[in-house]
């Protein structure tokens, strides 16, 4: 692949993993021919809570499963909900229930398992709520938007013994679990730093816009659900909620979510034990976005430190890949990115003489759709109750250390880990970041 291809390959793929769909999206006709005659008796009856972007698409690809029927449909917004129906009544010929609030689609009582495809605010109470009512899930990445919600999440899928698959896909496509299998080899040597980075050319600046009411059809309240009551604005509605506070953690739990997966994967490493972070509105000062558009974050592990830089606007900084995992090592470097991954040895000697210390291998290839057969994964393990490739223990590391990156930011300090009190140490501007506050009238579980 030349340069222009993969840069061009690249930025789709960026497109995409945010929310677009567009490398996951797959014509409706295709995905009904994929579909075979299934017994009723066989039938996993599954319903959708937040019909929109990455949420459709995880849908989408788990009915390219002949043995998976979307039965109901939840979404505040009256105009998602009829575009989904109909594209679901095109695929399998049958028309989903469909619901306006969460709780009513549970009650109905007519799941084996439930998607989580909502803004990030929205991922506790939903899964809490499915685990105590017996369902599997499979739940949009980061697995909350708060430490405390990662931990109750686990706690409840533990406790009520669910299947749970947290959608870091990354985790099921073939290239990055050969790359996995090369790092752990030990070929590498030993790995002192893991860089990792999403430098997102394809990020414009978003205008600010006025308040204004919301549009025809949207149950508003219910969108903000337990955020902080605030007017609507369009800014901060569907896609681009992601770039504030109230509702997600901007690029570091967005793409970093799915890149320090890898690295921690790689590493076999769960908790820092030191973060410190840097950066800023520095590309567009003067957006509506709230969360920095250039960060850099410095974590410390016990035998080495990763190092997370992101920016918008600009893209192919390093080995012109715009995202990406370094595995740097003594005797070479491993990189790594959804278009494939390669090894760059380190050399002995000098002049004529030098020697490669390992093989140099050249770009292996991605091959196959990783959120398919993340899916693929999720449903067979409903099947065998067999644990899930990103479970919810597996997906909370990654979304606690993300996390932990903006809570750094924020305190704009260097912040020191006690992972068995699950807590900062001698930190209180910190620790008090750990639980979100509800809005009345909901609740965090408490029970967890």
């Amino acid at each position: 692949m030349n340069i222009k291809s993969r840069r061009t390959f690249l930025r789709n793929s960026a497109l995409t993993a945010l929310g677009s769909g567009l490398v996951f999206s797959t014509p409706l006709e295709a995905i009904a021919r994929l579909r075979k005659t299934v017994s009723p008796n066989d039938k996993i009856r599954m319903g959708l809570i937040g019909c929109n972007g990455m949420g459709w698409s995880d849908m989408s690809s788990l009915l390219k499963l002949s043995e998976v029927d979307c039965v109901a449909l939840c979404d505040v917004d009256e105009n998602v909900l009829r575009k989904r129906t109909a594209d679901v009544e095109k695929i399998t010929g049958k028309k989903p229930n469909v619901y306006t609030d969460y709780r009513k689609m549970l009650d109905a009582k007519e799941l084996d398992a439930v998607v989580i495809g909502t803004p990030d605010h929205w991922h506790c109470l939903p899964f809490v709520d499915a685990c105590e009512m017996g369902l599997d899930i499979y739940s949009e990445k980061p697995l909350a938007n708060s430490i405390g919600e990662c931990y109750i999440m686990e706690n409840a899928a533990k406790k009520h013994n669910r299947i749970v698959q947290i959608g870091q896909w990354q985790r099921s496509t073939p290239h990055f679990m050969s790359a996995i299998d090369y790092i752990h080899s030990g070929k590498l040597g030993n790995i002192r730093t893991v860089k990792v980075w999403a430098y997102m050319a394809w990020m414009k600046s978003i205008p600010v816009q006025p308040d204004s009411n919301a549009p025809e059809g949207v149950d508003y309240n219910f969108w903000l659900g337990p955020a902080k009551e605030r007017p609507f604005n369009p800014n901060r509605f569907h896609f681009n909620f992601r770039w504030y506070w109230d509702y997600a953690g901007g690029l570091m739990t967005d793409w970093g979510v799915h890149l320090v997966d890898i690295a921690l994967w790689g590493m076999n490493a769960k908790a820092p034990k030191s973060i410190m972070s840097a950066g800023g509105k520095f590309a567009y000062p003067n957006d509506a976005m709230e969360t920095p558009d250039t960060q850099q974050a410095i974590y410390e592990y016990d035998n080495f430190n990763m190092l997370w830089d992101h920016a918008v606007g600009i893209d192919g900084i390093h080995h012109n890949r715009n995202h990406g995992i370094e595995f740097v090592g003594n005797n070479g470097t491993l990189v790594v990115d959804r278009g494939g991954w390669e090894v760059f040895p380190e050399q002995s000697g000098s002049g004529n003489k030098k020697e490669y210390l390992i093989e140099k291998i050249p770009v292996r290839n991605n091959e196959g759709s990783g959120l398919d057969e993340h899916t693929k994964n999720f449903v067979d393990c409903m099947k065998s109750r067999n644990q899930t490739r990103c479970n919810a223990e597996t997906g909370s590391i990654a979304a606690i250390n993300a996390h932990m990156g903006n809570i750094a930011f924020k305190t704009n300090q260097k912040i020191f880990w006690d992972n068995k009190a699950r807590k900062f140490i001698n930190n209180e501007m910190a620790n008090n970041q750990l639980y979100p506050e509800y809005r009345k009238p909901w609740k965090l579980p408490k029970n967890y």
